[in-house]
């Protein structure tokens, strides 16, 4: 495994695999990785030849109250974790390399696609994703991208980014990486005490729940939405959305219909750790 931080580095290894004949899978990580970071390296095995994974936890997407600078860092077991999937490549640039200094002219705006869900919650928070994804998707240029079901409305976006922006790349969508009793994983589950981990499953439970009722009829759920909110606020959890959402225009809709795909996903707060999960339904 080669680890690399120089753009002009990666490029050249990477221009070198291609001509030897090699398809390129990329994952894009901010580092603390953890199964569910693995199992989109083995994904990413089954789709490519070689696979590039970044480790870098990109400023741009990080509001002024957020936790840039606590995000776990764990660069030395990361690269353990790689070698040990067989990762070919890890990038792991600094700001300096990524961003450059002095005065910026450029950025990316998103449209309507970052309304709702995290893009509510969090202004900027996608236009710091895409700006990153982008430049990353031009250093790399991979066959192939793959990123987790958890962050379903990244994936959507950036799926209409690399189409409008013609990138050559396929994206493709891991499913969710639980734990056993059903809480997604995430680098941020280590801010949670014992106490919020055992709580914490319950996010899932209310998804479970309303995606049972859909399931067996329920095609205007906002009242099963709103009390499973209620339950959620009686165990502990601070509400930020639970909603069902357009699979394709991510904004949120109140009446199902058959024949289309929608997004079941909520985010809360357990003490200042922000969890986040979804179920994709087809009707």
């Amino acid at each position: 495994m080669k680890q690399i931080s120089s753009i002009a580095e990666l490029r050249k290894k990477i221009t070198n695999l291609k001509r030897q004949g090699n398809t390129i899978a990329f994952v894009p990580t901010m580092g603390a990785l953890h199964e569910g970071h693995l199992s989109l390296m083995r994904l990413a095995q089954e789709k490519a030849d070689k696979v590039v994974v970044s480790i870098y936890v990109n400023p741009e997407q990080f509001g002024p109250n957020e936790d840039f600078d606590s995000y776990p860092r764990q660069m030395e077991d990361d690269l353990k974790a790689c070698e040990a999937e067989g990762v070919s490549i890890v990038f792991n640039p600094d700001d300096e390399i990524m961003y450059g200094s002095g005065k910026k002219y450029f950025k990316i705006k998103v449209d309507t696609l970052n309304e709702h869900m995290d893009g509510g919650s969090r202004p900027g928070f996608f236009e710091g994703i895409t700006l990153v994804v982008n430049k990353l998707f031009n250093i790399v240029e991979p066959d192939f991208a793959i990123f987790g079901q958890k962050d379903i409305q990244q994936f959507q976006i950036l799926s209409r980014m690399a189409k409008e922006f013609n990138h050559g790349v396929e994206l493709v969508m891991a499913p969710i990486a639980r734990a056993n009793d059903g809480l997604a994983l995430s680098s941020r589950n280590a801010y949670l005490s014992d106490q919020q981990r055992k709580i914490a499953p319950g996010l899932y439970r209310a998804l479970k729940y309303v995606e049972k009722q859909i399931r067996d009829g329920v095609m205007e759920p906002k009242l099963l939405l709103n009390h499973q909110q209620d339950e959620l606020e009686a165990k502990g959890f601070k509400n930020d959305y639970l909603n069902v959402f357009s699979m394709e225009t991510m904004q949120p809709v109140e009446e199902l219909e058959s024949g289309n795909t929608y997004i079941l996903a909520g985010a809360a707060y357990l003490g200042k750790t922000r969890l986040i999960d979804n179920i994709i339904i087809d009707l």
